[in-house]
Formats: structure tokens, C-alpha cells, sequence
């Protein structure tokens, strides 16, 4: 099926992954019995509220994670069913980041080439959400493309777009129906989803049984070395249910015999690994030198993970205090974005519109709405300009760059930029 010819197949939705609180690593099955960080309790980081619902009851669940002794994976003790966060009403669109969509791009083009995939090869993306990175191939002459997602209303996005989806949640019985109907691919990927993954060895199963014998397996992911080192606390919410190291990768890859074949250090969302996975093959220089790095760091000891729960409260009491201050002094203070990570910092650390007067969002679906837990008006982003604030909180700190370059004439008023993490840092917009 190509690009020109979209559809949206919405599946039964039996297969969507029910809630898992055994208290077993979803990895290799182990007993969990060692914290990371607990993070308290806080309510789904997507779920904006209207008007309405602010004044209603609101659930709240744990985030507690822990780490695995066994194969070393990081996750939620206990997280919602899949099926309960992954909605026809799920507000994530990945192409409102321009600078997401331009990274989408430039892998498109990388695997294309590294690939040297032809016309009549097939590439399937897992948790494709509104096309942002599948609207690429069919310009590099790669237009037999698929795009799996399980929220409906962000894959009408990408059905407009031309893309053809599949609306369901992903596992090794919606593999053997694409193989069915489809055959293999040469390529199967998947951005920022596997962490999104509860029923692990399900999913990732699935994947390798959708790869050609020669094909590759590519996903990208928040690394959990640089999560741990710049106290990167708040890309922990409940749509996250793993948290990964190479280390754990290459226990994955053991548990369903393929070979992590190649692995690349990338900028994005504050530090993320782009892991290559195939039925065959040996492991790179980079593979055998990370895994090595991981292993002198300590990743496979559970004194390497101690302390990392303290630093947290104290980049959470450093935050406080600037904020505190800044509003003795009468300074005005917003917010920019309304992404998932943003809603654990607020909730975690107790701020709301005592703190921020109002956040605001480029996302239209957002507008109009309140950030969950903490209640806090999300306008369009013009609204700074109306108000002209002293301190900008960027929320999405990951996009620091391109929020600072999209709203540089704030410097116009003085306003300045706070970066929360890894500690709160004040970005003068004329540096």
C-alpha cells in the first residue's frame, strides 16, 4: 500500500495490553525489589482537563520505579492499562515540534540510504502518530510504508497526510496479521515508543517476527545514563514504562536471539540512544564500547543507582526556591509548553498557578484546557506577549533551543528563560 493510497484500519481493540502490578520485571520476570526514584503519586500527564472537569474528582497513581537486579531494566512499579492512556482523545501530535519533525526527516533519509532501500521495499513505524516521520520515504521513492498507532485521533492525522495506519496497539498477533497481509519488512521502527511499551517481550517479539531475515529493527529512546546524570526526573510519567540502558537492550535482544548490531548517541530529548537490531550479524565498535562504558560505570550493580532519588529532591528544593523568590520579589512568571514531562516537574514539585500565572502551547488541541494535577490555564503561545512575564519556564527543556530561538524578542520587556533541569537555570534570551 503507498502513500498515495491512505487508509485507517481501525482493529479490534482486544489486543490492547492490560494493567501489569505483579511486582515482576516485564523484561526477564524477575522479583522487583530495589527503588530508583519514587515520585509519589500524580495524575496521567496527558489527560487535559476542561473547565468542568477541574472542579471533579481526579485520579492519581503512583510513580515508582525500580530497577531490576537481574537484566537491569528500570520501570513503574504500577501504570494504567495501556488502553486507558493511548486513546481516541490522546493530545500528543509529534509535528507541532519543528525541530522533531526535522530529525524524523534526516533519519528517513539516513536508513534510506544506509539500507539502500528501492521502490518495492516495505517499512513499517510503530506508534506512527500523525505521520510526522512516514511522510518522508514516499519523496526518497520509498512509498510502501505503514504506520501502526493505537490513538485514533492522531492517526487521522496522518491517514490525511496519505499515510496508511493501522489503529491498534502492537504485539506479536498484529505482526502475524501485517505478515499475512503484507509479507515482511525491511524495515521496522519505532521513536520514542518502546519506553511506552508495557507488555514487553510481547511487543518486541512481534517487531522481530515483522522484520525480514535481513531487515533491521532501529528504535530511539531517552537513555537512561543521561536521565540519571542530569537528573532528568520529570520523562518520568506513566506513559513510560521502561526506562533503558544498552545494557538492557542487549538483555532484550539475548531473550528473542537477535543481534544488537549498531548504536548511536543522538541530542535528542536530552540525551537518547538509536539502537539497530537484526536477525543476524555482529555487534559494532559502538555496541562492544558501550556496553563496556555501561559496565565500568556500574550500570550492572545496584550501588550505581543509590543517590539518584536525593538528587532529585534537591533539584526539586533548588526549583522552589527560585520560584519562591521570584514571586517575593513580584516578579510575573509563565510557562512554555504543556508536555508530559512538564506535568511531573508541576506535579512532583507542588506548582501551580501560585507559582505560574498560566503555560501555553503551539498544539490548538491544548488551548482552552488545564494541565492535570496542577490546573494551569494553557493558552496559545501569543498570550506571552500580552502579558509580558519577567521568567518564561520551559517545560519542554529538551526544545530549549528552538523555544529560545522562536520567542528571542521577549528580550524586548527583559523577560528571561528558566531551564528547570538538570537545576534551575535562569537563559538570558540575548546570550
Amino acid at each position: 500500500m503507498s502513500a498515495g493510497s491512505a487508509s485507517l484500519v481501525v482493529q479490534p481493540s482486544d489486543t490492547a495490553p492490560a494493567a501489569h502490578t505483579s511486582g515482576a520485571c516485564r523484561l526477564c520476570g524477575a522479583g522487583l525489589k530495589h527503588t530508583l526514584v519514587d515520585l509519589g503519586k500524580s495524575p496521567l500527564c496527558e489527560t487535559f482537563l476542561s473547565e468542568q472537569q477541574i472542579d471533579q474528582m481526579e485520579p492519581f497513581f503512583p510513580l515508582h520505579v525500580l530497577i531490576c537486579d537481574n537484566c537491569w531494566l528500570a520501570q513503574l512499579k504500577e501504570y494504567v492499562a495501556a488502553d486507558g492512556i493511548f486513546t481516541d482523545q490522546y493530545p500528543y501530535y509529534s509535528s507541532y515540534s519543528t525541530s522533531w519533525v526535522a530529525h524524523a526527516k534526516a533519519y528517513c533519509e539516513m536508513i534510506a540510504k544506509r539500507r539502500s532501500l528501492a521502490a518495492d521495499a516495505f517499512v513499517v513505524e510503530l506508534a506512527s502518530n500523525d505521520g510526522y516521520l512516514l511522510q518522508h520515504f514516499a519523496p526518497l521513492g520509498v512509498p510502501n510504508i505503514l504506520g501502526v498507532e493505537p490513538s485514533a485521533n492522531v492517526a487521522e492525522e496522518a491517514a490525511r497526510k496519505g499515510i496508511p495506519v493501522l489503529v491498534d496497539f502492537f504485539g506479536k498477533a498484529l505482526a502475524e496479521k501485517i505478515v499475512a497481509e503484507k509479507g515482511q519488512a525491511d524495515v521496522v521502527l519505532g521513536n520514542n515508543v518502546l519506553a511506552h511499551v508495557p507488555d514487553l517481550n510481547d511487543f518486541f517479539g512481534g517487531a522481530v517476527r515483522l522484520v525480514k531475515p535481513d531487515g533491521v529493527i532501529t528504535f530511539e529512546f531517552p537513555h537512561l545514563e543521561t536521565l540519571l546524570r542530569e537528573n532528568q526526573f520529570d520523562t518520568i510519567y506513566h506513559e513510560h514504562f521502561c526506562y533503558f540502558s544498552a545494557t538492557a537492550i542487549a538483555a532484550l535482544a539475548k531473550r528473542h536471539g537477535v543481534v544488537f548490531v549498531d548504536v548511536e548517541e543522538l541530542p535528542t530529548h536530552g540525551g537518547s540512544l538509536r539502537v539497530y537490531l537484526a536477525k543476524s550479524g555482529t555487534p559494532s565498535k559502538a555496541v562492544v564500547d558501550m556496553l563496556a562504558r555501561e559496565e565500568a560505570a556500574g550500570f550492572k550493580t545496584l550501588a550505581f543507582y543509590a543517590g539518584f532519588d536525593a538528587r532529585v529532591k534537591r533539584t526539586k528544593r533548588k526549583l522552589l526556591s527560585f520560584l519562591i523568590e521570584a514571586k517575593e520579589q513580584g516578579k510575573k512568571i509563565v510557562g512554555y509548553g504543556a508536555p508530559g514531562k512538564g506535568n511531573t516537574l508541576l506535579n512532583y514539585c507542588g506548582i501551580s498557578t501560585d507559582f505560574l500565572d498560566f503555560t501555553v502551547d503551539r498544539n490548538p488541541h491544548k488551548h482552552g484546557r488545564y494541565t492535570p494535577g496542577t490546573h494551569i490555564p494553557i493558552l496559545p503561545v501569543e498570550a506571552i506577549d500580552d502579558a509580558k512575564p519577567d521568567y518564561i519556564l520551559i517545560l519542554p527543556w529538551n526544545l530549549r533551543k528552538e523555544i529560545v530561538a522562536q520567542m528571542r524578542h521577549v528580550e524586548a520587556w527583559g523577560a528571561k528563560f528558566v531551564v528547570p533541569i538538570p537545576e534551575a537555570t535562569i537563559i538570558d534570551p540575548k546570550e
